[in-house]
């Protein structure tokens, strides 16, 4: 016989996919939900730490549990790939607000990072990712204007990436990524939409075009519940 909470988990499984409750809608209290089904809190519990593994809802502290909008990005993990073409793959309905866009002054630290010299000049973007209606991403994106000459707003809010290989004719190649869960800066709670959420998952890159020349650092901040970092694993076999 199945355990009464995979049971529970199923049968909120089916409610969910078939819209009873709506993304973005609170799911009833873990004390309502023991009087539904007739259980222990603990059973409800379980089925609901399953849920939120599986990614149907989201725990907020002090709130409860809220149903997650399907519309999530897949971020490959080992990849260089636009916010623009996942959006384009997944078929989401998507917007980029562009909130700043200038060089940075001399002597800053860019220079160090991006191994440039004192008169090279850095851009720095600053964009907003919209998904749903709800602002969930904001990337900081600083490049070196010897290989990305030109930055207009318009192209800000297209696509960075299509322009430097459609337009300035680069091969964008291989990078270093590093993934960490953070605070929320000042900054990240005055441009995202973070109500009830205590961390953001951060992904700091090095960017290389085809000739190894370091040309971009990234930082993107994502809103946790709307993002899946994936990617392709295999064992290596020891004979």
């Amino acid at each position: 016989m199945q355990k009464k909470y995979l049971t529970i988990y199923h049968e909120l499984v089916k409610k969910i996919e078939s819209n009873t409750w709506a993304k973005s809608t609170m799911l009833p209290s873990e004390n309502e939900l023991t009087d539904m089904y007739q259980t222990s809190r603990e059973t409800i519990r379980k089925a609901l730490n399953l849920l939120a593994q599986n990614g149907y809802i989201q725990k907020i502290r002090g709130k409860g549990s809220v149903v997650i909008d399907v519309n999530t990005l897949d971020f490959p993990v080992s990849g260089i790939v636009s916010f623009k073409e996942i959006a384009e793959n997944q078929q989401l309905s998507t917007k980029t607000f562009v909130h700043a866009r200038a060089f940075l002054e001399q002597g800053n630290e860019m220079q160090t990072k991006l191994n440039t010299l004192n008169r090279e000049r850095i851009w720095k973007v600053v964009r907003v990712r919209e998904i749903s209606g709800e602002k969930v991403i904001v990337d900081n994106d600083f490049f070196v204007e010897k290989y990305v000459p030109m930055l207009s707003e318009e192209i800000c809010e297209d696509s960075i990436y299509r322009y430097i290989e459609d337009e300035l004719e680069l091969v964008i190649s291989f990078g270093n990524k590093e993934i960490t869960v953070e605070e929320p800066t000042d900054e990240d709670r005055e441009l995202l939409d973070l109500d009830g959420f205590t961390n953001v998952v951060v992904i700091r890159s090095l960017v290389y075009l085809e000739d190894a020349s370091l040309f971009q650092y990234t930082e993107s901040r994502h809103r946790p519940d709307k993002f899946r970092f994936v990617d392709f694993a295999r064992r290596i076999q020891n004979k």
